[in-house]
């Protein structure tokens, strides 16, 4: 992501859930009131994932609330939403879908420079309860370490 992007909804927990072993950009179809809503910042990605359905990637679960101002256009807050991907990336994320344990989350909606909606991707696996001890473990250390390293001087 770069500076001019702006983040409309992010999933914190995915990197304490999952490890992630690589990111990539997709657009997202839209409708215009989720749109709104997403630029509002109201959207949650936390339980979401993304799944093929008939050879192409959906974002399902992802919670983009209805907004109060879209009378009778609004739109279903929970729909699976179309990712937007080129070919080859599709088919190394399909590859990837039906490998044992991996999984795509997305790691944050955020809209580009040109305005567009896109959400960040990342093929993750799995973290054991032992996996989480120990990541919580060696953030403890660092911070330990640079507020040792301050002290000194």
């Amino acid at each position: 992501m770069r500076a001019g992007d702006r983040y409309a909804a992010q999933n914190r927990r995915a990197r304490h859930d999952y490890l992630i072993e690589d990111t990539l950009e997709a657009g997202l179809v839209l409708q215009g009131s989720e749109v709104k809503v997403l630029r509002t910042g109201q959207a949650s990605i936390a339980e979401a994932y993304a799944d093929a359905q008939a050879g192409e990637l959906f974002l399902v679960n992802a919670n983009i609330p209805e907004y109060k101002a879209a009378n009778r256009f609004g739109h279903e807050p929970r729909r699976p939403r179309k990712l937007l991907l080129h070919r080859k990336e599709m088919a190394r994320l399909l590859g990837a879908i039906r490998r044992e344990g991996v999984t795509i989350v997305p790691l944050s909606i955020y809209f580009n420079e040109r305005g567009r909606a896109k959400v960040e991707l990342g093929l993750a696996k799995g973290k054991k309860m032992a996996d989480k001890r120990q990541a919580e473990k060696d953030r403890s250390w660092q911070r330990d370490k640079a507020r040792i390293m301050r002290a000194r001087g």
